[in-house]
């Protein structure tokens, strides 16, 4: 078993469990107490878990509405594993709607090679960061939540619907096959919305920890989403759904 692999095993059973021991997850992965160690230590650089003595705990931000420097320290392994298979579904000449999520902003370092891109986003931080990209960047404008480096409220919503797009492309804080496609706060919850409402497809980006989760906000049901971009191959049940709902699973 890879370590990433392993280590999103732990995750689960931190979820379920809320505290791990070395001793316990060594007979249960079969590998040295050592191995284990350095999984939560990589867990704890992330800041997902914070170590204790003989194991570690589920750190308790999980849930909240994370500021993006945070979100920017977890999980980037699989971050980067989404952004390398969803590269491929854009051509040069798209026209692209992004949110302010961390794993878009890892998206659009994979798509610096691509031609003529215009991309649309809420996020102040993507602006910066790509301003030098040969990318066409427009800025949704509106009010700014520090937190997040997002661009929010009526005058966001507004902008953003006198455009039309081939691709809206966003994160989320949690999935749920009953519940749909949810997000930590309203606001922003709202401007993906609106994105959604602009875009001939609309592609989720969603590592495997978000499965099962609930979150504050409902952003939208399922039968919105045209393609989904995970880390890996999820559950039976998740994939039947997909499949009935004919979303693409890609993962």
């Amino acid at each position: 078993m890879l370590g990433l692999e392993r280590r999103q095993k732990i995750l689960e059973k931190l979820k379920q469990e809320h505290r791990v021991y070395v001793s316990e997850l060594s007979k249960i992965f079969d590998v040295t107490e050592e191995t284990i160690r350095r999984d939560l230590d990589k867990l704890e650089e992330e800041n997902v878990v914070r170590r204790d003595y003989g194991g570690a705990v589920l750190n308790s931000y999980i849930s909240e509405d994370l500021s993006f420097l945070k979100r920017s320290l977890i999980n980037g392994d699989l971050k980067n594993l989404i952004a390398q298979k969803a590269q491929s579904l854009i051509d040069d000449d798209s026209t692209i709607m992004m949110d302010s999520s961390t794993t878009c902003l890892t998206l659009l370092n994979f798509l610096r090679t691509r031609k003529n891109l215009t991309v649309i986003t809420n996020s102040i931080r993507l602006a910066y960061d790509f301003s030098g990209a040969p990318f066409k960047i427009i800025s949704a404008g509106g009010c700014l939540r520090g937190k997040s480096f997002a661009l929010t409220g009526t005058l966001t919503c507004n902008n953003l619907k006198n455009y039309f797009v081939d691709y809206a492309i966003l994160s989320c804080k949690g999935i749920d096959i009953e519940r749909g496609v949810m997000e930590s706060n309203e606001e922003e919850s709202a401007v993906k919305q609106i994105m959604i409402a602009q875009a001939k497809k609309v592609i989720l980006l969603v590592d495997s920890t978000k499965f099962d989760k609930i979150s504050f906000a409902k952003t939208c049901e399922f039968s919105k989403v045209s393609i989904l971009v995970t880390d890996k191959e999820p559950a039976f049940e998740w994939r039947n759904f997909f499949d009935n709902l004919r979303i693409k699973l890609i993962c």
